[in-house]
């Protein structure tokens, strides 16, 4: 029964994606009649799919993260190729995207080269269906999460820069400095011997439980800021990128994730309370 349910849900995710990339890619039709995007799309599933095999054999996830930062590579790549030539809008968007997929993918796999394994996989790696749907999720993660960016590079509206892009632009930079200084923090927290076993409040972490998806929440907003301006007709579709990267971060495999490991491993220590109960759990002055 499980194995027929995930199957179904690679089926539904898979549609959601293609159908997303094709809906926002009308009127575009430059790749053997259809869309940039609906290509790059095809891309990111493929890449993923590609991966699972050996990981379903070996039975690990060790190369998951990776794939995530190589899948936004590729379709970057792709869409840029694809849509020569490029303006200095589409040009900044595809290198934004580059040095946040290099920075976030190189950090994550330092990481899980030094835990050994992602326990969020221990249950799903056995059962090669379920493990497929991680892998369908994440294609799924990277088309949507990029439409902007692969709309900007793959319009064929080109404009010079406006206010849009340049209060888009410190939106991104804005976020990627939070998601970076505050990862830095908590790396360098966890080194510290004598801060085994406990929680990190310092830093970025004293205004917010999670800054890190602060700054990933904040820089796609400000990729979409850039595309708004070369957005058209069935293109605004794309703008689902920060929607969705805020419900996914804030309603379903981020936040809610982290908060109930975080509450098994200390909600019954007075100091966890009382750093839950003055600090917000993503923005600051948010709910707590």
């Amino acid at each position: 029964m499980k194995s027929i349910r995930a199957a179904f849900v690679v089926l539904v995710v898979s549609a959601i994606g293609l159908g997303v990339a094709f809906l926002a890619g009308q009127g575009d039709e430059r790749v053997f009649g259809h869309s940039v995007i609906l290509a790059c799309a095809l891309v990111a599933f493929g890449v993923n799919w590609l991966v699972f095999i050996p990981s379903a054999v070996a039975r690990t996830e060790r190369y998951y993260d990776l794939t995530g930062a190589i899948t936004y590579l590729s379709v970057i790549g792709v869409a840029a190729v694809l849509a020569q030539p490029l303006d200095l809008r589409a040009a900044v968007a595809a290198g934004l995207v580059a040095v946040w997929a290099i920075r976030l993918g190189s950090f994550l796999f330092m990481r899980i080269s030094k835990d050994g394994h992602d326990r969020r996989f221990d249950q799903i790696k056995t059962n090669p269906l379920r493990f497929l749907v991680t892998w369908t999720l994440q294609g799924l993660w990277v088309t949507l999460t990029a439409a902007c960016a692969l709309m900007i590079i793959s319009s064929e509206t080109r404009l010079d820069p406006d206010p849009f892009f340049f209060v888009g632009l410190a939106l991104w930079g804005l976020g990627f400095g939070i998601e970076v200084i505050a990862d830095t923090q908590k790396s360098a927290f966890r080194k510290d011997p004598e801060n085994a076993g406990k929680f990190i409040t310092g830093g970025l972490w004293s205004w917010s439980r999670h800054p890190n998806y602060v700054g990933e929440i904040v820089l796609w907003l400000g990729m979409a800021v850039i595309a708004v301006p070369v957005l058209s007709g069935w293109q605004w579709v794309a703008l689902i990128s920060p929607l969705f990267v805020y419900l996914l971060l804030n309603r379903v495999s981020g936040v809610p994730l982290l908060e109930k490991r975080a509450s098994e491993k200390w909600g019954e220590d007075p100091a966890y309370q009382a750093y839950c109960e003055k600090t917000p759990v993503l923005f600051p002055f948010g709910a707590k």
